[in-house]
């Protein structure tokens, strides 16, 4: 499993552009080497008790997490550090992690139904987390899938990305381990607006907060989902950054990390790609070509023919104001104004701002 993270990013070659970390953002600190080492040595063990997996799936020498240039870190936020050794990568997931609500999360990846929909954990890994790794933080271990090239856009892979959701929204949830517990879609999105209480106060700030305030509640997690829609298996944070390629460079594209999997709108999922294309940061071929393989596909979030937009207006407008607010709190941390897609995510706040509060849906 690997992560490219949250995307942002401006129109090109009829796809979202990802703009690369390091040509818009001041450099952050390198992990925690105790970190990094602690998860490349979950890594290799993992690997070792992975008898009778794929070969691909192992780590050839077991030396290899004292070897810097074979620990390779995909990615260090505060919800999660990745690191990679060989073919395998150890997952530290963010402190305060529900362990119940995980162990279930990783049990459903594992599971027989989401075969070619999730990348499955290891099998030494499956239906459980190491608690003894990393102090505090729950570790996971997955073999590793090649993420979405950021480089070649026009190669993005939207219609597969759409195919997975139908998929994942239709699977049966009585025959899945369980409690299933929530998605965490509107949970991460309220965490992405206190986020902006810790940084100076400025008008970005203060325009994407009265955007917040005319979700419904549930969106904005302070209520449960009232429908009138099922709820369904979501994935709760979909990105092209969510997707790999397994076994490597040839395999299928699956998704992955599943910290805020769960029931819930299964529009929710949709709504990422439906904001970036109502903000003009996604082309409209790139969105008709998700909504049209997502619809061939039998998803249940949208009408088969029609307007999508009654079901997709409310998650869309979250979505947007969450990515907005993580950008602001970024742009004022780093030091920096913000950039194109940032702003043009703001403007989407502003006219957010500007329409009647929504109280249903």
């Amino acid at each position: 499993m690997t992560t490219t993270g949250e995307q942002t990013g401006t129109q090109a070659g009829g796809a979202l552009r990802a703009v690369p970390q390091t040509a818009r953002r001041t450099a952050r600190p390198p992990a925690d080497d105790a970190l990094v080492t602690a998860l490349a040595t979950a890594a290799a063990a993992a690997a070792r008790r992975s008898l009778g997996g794929d070969r691909q799936e192992r780590v050839a020498d077991p030396a290899a997490p004292t070897v810097p240039a074979a620990t390779t870190v995909l990615a260090d936020r505060p919800d999660g550090t990745v690191v990679r050794v060989g073919a395998v990568v150890a997952k530290a997931h963010a402190p305060g992690t529900d362990a119940a609500a995980l162990a279930v999360r990783i049990a459903v990846a594992a599971h027989p139904l989401l075969r070619g929909i999730l990348l499955a954990p290891l099998p030494a890994a499956a239906g459980h987390a190491d608690t003894s790794a990393v102090p505090g933080r729950p570790v996971t271990a997955w073999p590793y899938g090649v993420p979405v090239d950021r480089h070649d856009p026009a190669a993005a892979p939207w219609a597969e990305a759409a195919v997975l959701l139908a998929r994942l929204h239709t699977v049966p949830q009585g025959a899945l381990p369980g409690p299933l517990p929530p998605m965490r879609g509107p949970a991460k999105a309220a965490l992405a607006v206190a986020r902006l209480r810790g940084v100076a106060d400025s008008a970005a700030a203060r325009t994407v907060r009265r955007a917040w305030r005319r979700l419904p509640a549930w969106a904005r997690d302070e209520a449960p989902y009232p429908g009138p829609a099922p709820a369904a298996l979501c994935h709760g944070d979909l990105h092209l950054g969510q997707l790999v390629r397994h076994p490597a460079r040839d395999g299928d594209w699956l998704l992955i990390d599943v910290d805020d999997l769960g029931t819930g709108p299964a529009a929710w999922d949709l709504a990422r790609p439906a904001m970036w294309f109502a903000a003009g940061l996604l082309a409209p071929e790139a969105w008709a070509r998700f909504l049209a393989a997502y619809r061939a596909a039998g998803g249940p979030a949208v009408p088969e023919t029609g307007d999508p937009w009654a079901q997709l207006d409310v998650p869309a407008r979250a979505l947007a104001v969450q990515t907005a607010a993580i950008g602001v709190a970024k742009a004022a941390r780093d030091g920096r104004d913000l950039d194109e897609a940032e702003s043009e995510l703001v403007a989407t706040c502003a006219r957010i701002a500007q329409l009647e509060p929504t109280s249903r849906r």
